[in-house]
C-alpha cells in the first residue's frame, strides 16, 4: 500500500515538473510569436525610412547630421541579430528618438511640409507605428506574463533547470518622450 502511495506521489510530482516545463515554453513561443508581429512593421518602417530621408534632403539639405543619424540608427537597428530581442528594443528607441528629429525638421520648412510625398511617407509612417503600438501592447503582456511566472513561486524553482529567458519591455525611452529641440538661429 505505501509502495502505491509512493508511486503516485511520483506521478503527480512528475505531472507538476512537465506542467511547469511546459508552461516555460508556451511563455518564450508566446513572446518570440508576439516579438515577430513587432518585427514585421519594423522592417515596413526600415523599408519607409530612407525614401523619407531622400524627399526630407531635398529641402533641408544643410540638416546632413540630423539625416545621417537617422541613417545610422536605422542601420544600427537592422544589424541587430533577429534573435536577440533586448538588444533590438534599445536600437528601436534610438531610431525612433531620430525620426522624431525630422518631423521636427518640417516644422521650420513649410515647404517640405506642404510636399505631397513627405505627406503620404508621413500618413505611412504614421499607419506603421499605429500597428506598432498595438503589436507592442501585445508584445510587452506577454512579456509580463513570461517575467512574472519565472521570477514567481513555483517557476522560480525550476526558471534555471528548464532555460527560462527573461525579456525587456518594449516602452519608449524617457529621452524619447521629450520634446526635440531644433535651432535654426546659426
Amino acid at each position: 500500500m505505501t509502495f502505491l502511495i509512493i508511486i503516485a506521489i511520483l506521478i503527480f510530482l512528475a505531472v507538476v515538473v512537465i506542467g511547469i516545463f511546459n508552461r516555460f515554453v508556451k511563455n518564450k513561443n508566446t513572446v518570440k510569436d508576439a516579438w515577430s508581429n513587432i518585427d514585421v512593421a519594423l522592417k515596413r518602417r526600415y523599408d519607409l525610412i530612407p525614401n523619407l530621408v531622400e524627399t526630407v534632403k531635398g529641402y533641408a539639405a544643410h540638416e546632413k547630421e540630423t539625416l545621417e543619424a537617422v541613417i545610422q540608427a536605422r542601420n544600427a537597428a537592422i544589424a541587430v541579430p533577429p534573435d536577440d530581442i533586448n538588444k533590438q528594443i534599445q536600437a528601436e528607441n534610438q531610431l525612433q528618438k531620430t525620426l522624431r528629429s525630422i518631423f521636427a525638421l518640417s516644422e521650420a520648412y513649410p515647404d517640405l511640409k506642404a510636399n505631397t510625398n513627405f505627406l503620404q511617407l508621413q500618413d505611412k509612417l504614421n499607419e506603421i507605428e499605429e500597428n506598432l503600438e498595438r503589436a507592442r501592447r501585445y508584445y510587452n503582456g506577454t512579456v509580463r506574463e513570461n517575467n512574472t511566472y519565472g521570477e514567481s513561486f513555483p517557476g522560480v524553482l525550476f526558471a534555471g533547470a528548464f532555460g527560462y529567458q527573461h525579456f525587456d519591455y518594449f516602452e519608449a525611452e524617457p529621452e524619447s518622450r521629450e520634446n526635440v529641440k531644433v535651432d535654426f538661429s546659426s
